[in-house]
């Protein structure tokens, strides 16, 4: 019996020095960015679908459409963002991921985005008057200002209700910045 309490014991110890040092993983956190809430909505289930196709000949008018396809389906309630974000010079969102998608438009200035998983760390640049899309979910990149000047971005997103709206990674160790 004793050998069984001491074997329990040793476990339970080893168990609490792994959880502790898993504890130990540092997030990477923000420098020179600010975000802030615009606007936030609650949401039901969502389900929307769009299509259009390539039709006519003529210039593109408002019903000529090369194809394209949009399909939006929530279960449950969801909250939306609409999220001004600020980089200074040299900034960087640190690592991180959201539960949801968004959809990220440069208002002003030039952005560089880093993916998580990409082991060639390839830059991908924005520049005001575009627009990319993070995927959320596992996927874990960085936003930086590698420019001189001021950079902004007005991000949607839409998350399941009441879950954290950004999640804090540690660096993936693939860019060596």
């Amino acid at each position: 019996m004793r050998r069984k309490l001491a074997l329990m014991g040793a476990l339970t110890v080893a168990i609490a020095v792994v959880t502790l040092q898993a504890g130990t993983v540092r997030a990477t956190p923000a420098s020179g960015f600010a975000g802030s809430t615009y606007a936030k909505g609650a949401f039901g289930p969502i389900e929307a679908f769009n299509h259009a196709f390539l039709s006519g000949s003529g210039p593109l008018s408002r019903h000529d459409r090369k194809v394209w396809l949009s399909w939006q389906k929530t279960k449950g309630t969801s909250d939306l963002y609409v999220q001004n974000n600020t980089w200074q010079p040299g900034g960087s969102t640190g690592w991180h991921s959201h539960p949801g998608h968004s959809l990220i438009i440069v208002t002003a200035g030039e952005v560089t985005a880093y993916e998580g998983d990409d082991p060639g760390c390839t830059p991908h640049v924005y520049k005001a008057g575009t627009g990319f899309v993070d995927p959320g979910g596992d996927h874990v990149h960085n936003i930086r200002n590698e420019t001189s000047e001021v950079a902004t971005t007005v991000a949607v997103q839409l998350i399941p209700t009441g879950a954290d709206r950004r999640i804090d990674a540690p660096d993936p160790g693939n860019c060596g910045f």
